[in-house]
């Protein structure tokens, strides 16, 4: 029996989420109907997509593969979908970009992508540069908009900024560590373990502040701004990471795992948002960016 479109939706969607009762929260469906589907998909397939843990399930290896098609898939068939909505004349124009190091691979790639196939008329020019410059262009004109990290965005007086998605710390770290098994993690735990620090964005800064107020110093074992790296560090068993929950993936390219664990307190979120200037009277092409981000936000909403 081949699989279904409503079997990839939930296996998407549990994969996402990282439990059935999240997910079938988020799809307002019975959790059994999501169960089903998976037994059935995985029978299908051949293979096993998901490791069953009592905080959850996490992605096999063969999940991982899976879950980048099945996305692939999904966003194909809404874009087929939209494709009759509007038959106009294609518009053009020109979209001048702004992107931050973290967003830029994790973020605005998908979004770009539906963008270019909903406008092919638009010509799309991007820079990926620090928040700070970013914010510099925005005000002088030179961007029509940024996708950026906006938690610690500087200038709120003259820019306006739309949230698209936000990401809590979560904590990775090797197979076999001790701290796979905690009942509880807490932050005190987490300043006894050498640590691999991501530079980029606010990332350094929100840890360290974060490990200071605890009274900790942080024991820095290696500084990166490759989000790979810090994957494979940490796979080897290299040290740990505090990291946004968007940037997580169960493999390094070696194919090692990372578990990803929560951590108990007040940790900072780390919010991505769409960000133009104030007054400035955005162009269609700018309009129409914004519009389809906000509308895929809305749509992973359900």
């Amino acid at each position: 029996m081949a699989f279904t479109f409503r079997q990839l939706q939930y296996f998407v969607a549990v994969a996402e989420q990282g439990s059935v009762t999240r997910a079938a929260q988020n799809l307002s469906i019975s959790q059994s109907s999501i169960t089903e589907a998976i037994k059935e998909l995985e029978s299908d397939l051949g293979v096993s997509l998901f490791e069953r843990h009592p905080r959850g399930l996490t992605t096999t290896h063969n999940g991982h593969q899976f879950l980048r098609h099945a996305t692939k898939i999904l966003a194909n068939v809404s874009d087929a979908r939209s494709s009759f909505s509007d038959n106009r004349t294609p518009e053009r124009g020109q979209l001048n970009l702004g992107v931050t190091s973290l967003v830029a691979g994790y973020v605005l790639s998908d979004l770009l992508s539906r963008y270019r196939r909903a406008f092919p008329g638009i010509e799309v020019s991007a820079i990926e540069d620090n928040g700070s410059y970013l914010e510099h262009l925005l005000v002088g004109g030179e961007l029509d908009v940024a996708v950026m990290v906006i938690s610690n965005l500087r200038d709120r007086m003259a820019l306006q900024a739309e949230i698209i998605e936000t990401s809590p710390y979560r904590l990775w770290l090797p197979i076999g560590h001790p701290l796979v098994s905690a009942d509880i993690i807490s932050v005190s735990d987490i300043a006894k373990e050498p640590l691999i620090m991501l530079t980029v964005d606010e990332i350094e800064e929100n840890t360290g502040k974060l490990l200071t107020a605890l009274g900790a110093r942080p024991h820095v074992a290696f500084r990166t701004r490759s989000v790979e790296a810090v994957r494979s560090l940490v796979a080897t068993g290299a040290g740990i990471a505090l990291l946004p929950d968007l940037v997580y993936r169960p493999w390094s390219l070696e194919g090692d795992r990372i578990e990803s664990r929560d951590v108990s307190g007040a940790l900072p979120v780390v919010q991505i948002g769409m960000v133009w200037r104030k007054g400035s009277g955005l162009p269609q092409a700018a309009r129409d960016f914004v519009g389809l981000a906000e509308a895929l936000r809305s749509g992973r909403g359900r």
